[in-house]
């Protein structure tokens, strides 16, 4: 049982605070090979929605991915967050 008290006028939304965590971690996830495999297009993505989001940290993960990457796997980094953003 619950012996406290709610925070309503500091309160914020669970979805509100998890995306940004959730963006950060996908973008670690691909940046560290997790799955096997590095992918920087995806990682470079997911930190750039993530800093979008709010995550001041996941700029510098960005930055650091961002130099191991080529104009080209930018672009295309851009353009895939952009098309997150618009379909979410």
């Amino acid at each position: 049982m619950f012996q406290g008290i709610f925070d309503f006028d500091s309160a914020t939304a669970v979805n509100a605070t998890a995306v940004p965590d959730v963006l950060f971690e996908r973008g670690l996830y691909w940046a560290s090979g997790r799955s096997g495999v590095v992918n920087l297009v995806a990682a470079h993505k997911w930190f750039n929605l993530a800093a979008l989001k709010g995550r001041a940290d996941a700029i510098q993960m960005r930055r650091e991915v961002a130099e191991l990457m080529s104009g080209e796997e930018i672009a295309v980094a851009q353009r895939e967050a952009r098309d997150w953003m618009m379909a979410h």
